[in-house]
């Protein structure tokens, strides 16, 4: 069986307890994730909150109906609110940390006195790129969260567009999180597993599993979708069980048609195959970057 990362969790295995991050750079995966979550929780009888920001609230109860929920009812009932950041987590006109802890810890407490069976919230968090007071609390915030979660009937998805934030800053706030929702995997059978993710901030594929005749196709097809991404691309090669020669050869035609100024980066590949690369003259251009475990990119 593949193995999966111990951090990551995939959105419909969320529950109680559960406060994690969601990085995104693809508005479908976004609207994936976010529905699965809102619509998991009002199947549950939990009531759900959300705050829009790049979104404007008739767009998420837009995704609602796509997925056959119902939103008018659950709006009418209380089950679920839909309100801007700008009426929620800006409702002073500045961010404040603690404010915003007490207020989850009011919506959870009258969550459980209305007889829901729980309490779960997601938030566009692209309001802290913003000149704003109080903007420099965030990582605070997310901090906070997770002891007022743990153990309680409630749940949290904080949403970061990470072509938006910078992948330092993104970074930052992801370790602030114990998890990570897991990505819709790129491509997927009993050889080979792709998978989407943010490692150091920078977007990122996982190969995950093996590459030879059977899946080098399936390999080559979404490096070249990586051609339509912005900036660098990670690739991580710390699960990767075997690699054949097509396969590496695969990683420098890609990288050799990045625009001026990209990189593909390999890591943690094994020292074996990093000289194989290096022999064979595929790391003979600036694009392409390789380096085994321990080393630096």
């Amino acid at each position: 069986m593949i193995a999966q990362d111990s951090r990551e969790r995939p959105v419909h295995g969320l529950g109680h307890g559960d406060h994690v991050c969601l990085a995104f750079a693809d508005d479908s995966e976004q609207r994936r994730v976010v529905t699965a979550y809102m619509s998991d929780g009002l199947k549950r009888g939990e009531r759900v909150m959300y705050f829009t920001d790049r979104h404007k609230p008739a767009v998420v109860l837009d995704w609602l109906r796509s997925a056959h929920v119902d939103p008018d009812a659950a709006l009418s009932s209380g089950q679920l609110q839909v309100v801007t950041a700008c009426d929620g987590y800006l409702v002073s006109g500045r961010f404040d940390a603690t404010a915003m802890v007490a207020t989850l810890r009011q919506e959870m407490a009258s969550a459980a006195a209305c007889g829901y069976k729980g309490f779960r919230v997601s938030g566009e968090m692209s309001w802290a790129l913003r000149e704003i007071p109080g903007a420099d609390e965030v990582a605070a915030y997310e901090s906070m969260v997770n002891s007022l979660f743990e153990g309680q009937p409630a749940s949290a998805v904080c949403q970061y567009d990470a072509r938006l934030f910078p992948p330092a800053q993104l970074q930052t706030y992801d370790h602030c999180h114990p998890g990570t929702v897991q990505l819709s995997p790129l491509y997927e059978d009993k050889l080979l597993r792709i998978v989407p993710a943010f490692e150091e901030g920078e977007r990122t594929m996982r190969v995950i599993g093996t590459v030879d005749y059977r899946t080098t196709d399936a390999l080559t097809a979404v490096l070249d979708a990586t051609l339509d991404w912005a900036g660098d691309v990670r690739v991580d090669m710390s699960k990767l069980e075997f690699i054949d020669l097509a396969g590496l050869r695969a990683l420098s035609h890609t990288a050799e048609r990045y625009e001026p100024g990209r990189r593909m980066r390999v890591v943690e590949l094994a020292p074996l195959l990093c000289q194989v690369i290096s022999v064979a003259g595929f790391d003979q251009q600036d694009a392409l970057v390789v380096t085994s475990p321990g080393v630096s990119a």
